[in-house]
């Protein structure tokens, strides 16, 4: 069954990469740069401090480092124990991917970016929903984010797809995780 899935995750990311084409190339190139994305970083940073002031916004914008850290290194770690090849570098199939000039080291399952996007994404609309109905569009920042690695050939749709049932679970997490330590806080702070 698992061949029978690895199969099937080959052949669908070679049906996906090959949809491109090279006059999309240098926007999924630009599309795959976390440093894009910046307008919406400051964006949500001005909703938190918006909503919870300077105080509890500080504290927020922490927590959310330590989401970054905790997401990116666990990432690490499952990379560095699967050892998946990443498409674009393993023989039998990068010969069948578009040649694009992008290249990525480093191993592949699963997405980095679908993860940590997906992690952020859903701590945010947890955190912010209440308020800002709006919040609930930012679903499409690991959406894009994510494809962006299979057109780029650099992962698997099954990697992407891990990211991001992978950052809805740490994400859950780290809001329910940030809500009990905030209460306890506030308990903290009514006591003295």
């Amino acid at each position: 069954m698992i061949e029978n899935i690895i199969q099937k995750d080959k052949e669908l990311l070679i049906y996906l990469n090959n949809l491109g084409s090279e006059q999309w190339d240098g926007f999924w190139i630009t599309i795959t740069n976390q440093f894009t994305w910046t307008p919406l970083f400051v964006f949500v940073l001005f909703l938190v401090f918006k909503q919870f002031g300077w105080k509890k916004g500080l504290f927020t914008v922490l927590f959310i480092a330590v989401i970054v850290a905790f997401s990116d290194q666990f990432t690490n770690l499952i990379k560095n124990t699967t050892e998946r090849v990443r498409p674009c570098n393993a023989e039998g199939i990068k010969e069948y991917l578009r040649q694009i000039k992008y290249r990525s080291g480093g191993y592949s399952f699963w997405s980095g970016h679908a993860s940590l996007s997906t992690t952020v994404t859903t701590f945010m609309i947890l955190l912010l929903r209440k308020h800002f109905k709006m919040i609930y569009l930012m679903i499409l920042f690991p959406l894009i984010f994510g494809y962006s690695r299979i057109y780029l050939g650099v992962h698997f749709p099954v990697d992407v797809t891990t990211g991001y049932v992978t950052g809805i679970i740490l994400g859950t997490l780290f809001y329910f995780g940030y809500s009990a330590l905030e209460k306890k806080l506030s308990l903290v702070k009514e006591q003295e």
